[in-house]
């Protein structure tokens, strides 16, 4: 990691050349849309601290309650909630991003070599450090793949490669790994009559059990279930691994990276030299029909939206949602010019990887911190069960604190 040092400037316009994160460009050739999409994204993924859900888990005879609970946390299995498109969106902007990086090594001369070498020093380091993150606390180091940073470190490489080809060929991998995939989960024979699911953590009477041919995709007993019960157990662990408690698996890599593929193709667009009208239409267009095709594979049986393993109806739904979220902030952001309500997120889009370790790291320390300097007094004013939420809200603005004093003085880590 590095960091680089400079004036501030809320206007990326002449700035230094400062390359910044996963999949970074220049400023001058930066999308600040992209920039406070990713921040808006970050900021919502670290409310998590806010512990909104268990709050709103309090109060079961509120319907306003039960939104909550429902929006800011994970579905069990199948379907979506605005909480499950985090990752996808961080996913489709790894790919939106990439065009302008290769352009911008492209025009400083470097050659295919030194950037693929870089590319797969990226990739190691983002996998090294999701391994680091999830082993805190732990015994021993955590071999697991299903963080957002393994998975586009998995998948980095070979986007690289496809952003060195055209159009077709990148529609054409996006589709081959989504078909593939598919046909390897369909093939992949079902559990024998009478098996019992609780030897995989899974309850007998759990109410999301898939049936017939969408049990293909039911929870710890599919395909990539099976790989890393052989996968995960080449890597020293404290107990063998059997499942994953939330059924999430190494191999989702293989489709996010198609969902990876569709924001290089959105990123092809965004830097074309197509009107600002063009582009919009374009994002819009192929935003909608990634979600009603991914919802059409769900509703006729093919493919059950599950955002857990990745199912390749999700990979298409949830990149139709990224591609419409881009079109909003790039119509506000960068072609109609409103951008001072942007500057909070845009400091932390700005420094996704720095938020992103600081929240991991720092969460409970912060938290702790303040209950010891302050005491737990002014976290109860409104009663001891909104303490979680005004306490995690303290430690957020502490973080956006030092995201903001890192872009004040142009730091920006990057990996």
């Amino acid at each position: 990691m590095e960091t680089t040092e400079g004036a501030p400037a809320y206007s990326t316009a002449g700035a230094r050349r400062v390359r910044v994160e996963t999949g970074a460009v220049e400023p001058s050739q930066r999308l600040t849309s992209l920039d406070v999409f990713r921040g808006l994204t970050m900021v919502f993924m670290a409310s998590e601290i806010l512990r909104i859900p268990s709050v709103a888990r309090e109060f079961p005879e509120s319907g306003t309650a039960r939104v909550l609970a429902q929006m800011l946390d994970h579905v069990e299995w199948v379907g979506w909630s605005p909480w499950d498109l985090i990752q996808p969106s961080f996913m489709f902007m790894v790919g939106v991003a990439l065009p302008f990086s290769i352009a911008s090594r492209r025009a400083r001369g470097q050659g295919f070599g030194p950037q693929l070498a870089h590319t797969a020093w990226r990739a190691f380091l983002l996998i090294a450090l999701g391994i680091f993150l999830r082993s805190m606390s732990r015994e021993q180091t955590y071999f697991t793949f299903e963080d957002v940073l393994t998975q586009i470190g998995l998948g980095y490489v070979f986007l690289w490669l496809l952003g060195h080809t055209g159009v077709r060929v990148q529609w054409t991998g996006a589709l081959a790994i989504l078909v593939g995939y598919w046909a390897a989960f369909a093939l992949y024979p079902l559990p024998p009559a009478g098996f019992d699911p609780t030897l995989v953590g899974v309850p007998a009477d759990w109410p999301h059990h898939l049936q017939g041919f969408e049990a293909h995709w039911d929870k710890n007993t599919n395909l990539a279930n099976r790989v890393d019960q052989w996968f995960l157990n080449l890597f020293p662990r404290e107990t063998p691994f059997v499942f994953n408690r939330g059924g999430y698996t190494t191999l989702n890599f293989i489709p996010s990276l198609a969902t990876m593929i569709f924001g290089l193709l959105a990123g092809g667009v965004m830097r074309s030299g197509r009107t600002a009208r063009e582009k919009l239409r374009l994002l819009l267009v192929y935003g909608a029909a990634g979600v009603v095709v991914g919802a059409a594979l769900h509703l006729v049986g093919a493919s059950p939206l599950v955002k857990r393993i990745w199912t390749p109806s999700w990979a298409i739904f949830s990149a139709g949602w990224a591609a419409i979220f881009l079109a909003f902030f790039y119509y506000v952001v960068d072609v109609k010019g409103y951008r001072r309500w942007s500057l909070p997120f845009l400091v932390v889009g700005m420094n996704s990887i720095a938020m992103y370790t600081l929240v991991h790291i720092g969460e409970h320390f912060a938290m702790e911190s303040l209950q010891i300097h302050f005491g737990k007094a002014p976290w109860e004013v409104f009663g001891a069960v909104y303490a979680p939420i005004l306490l995690g809200a303290a430690a957020l603005a502490i973080f956006w604190a030092i995201m903001f004093w890192m872009y004040y003085r142009r730091i920006f880590i990057r990996i």
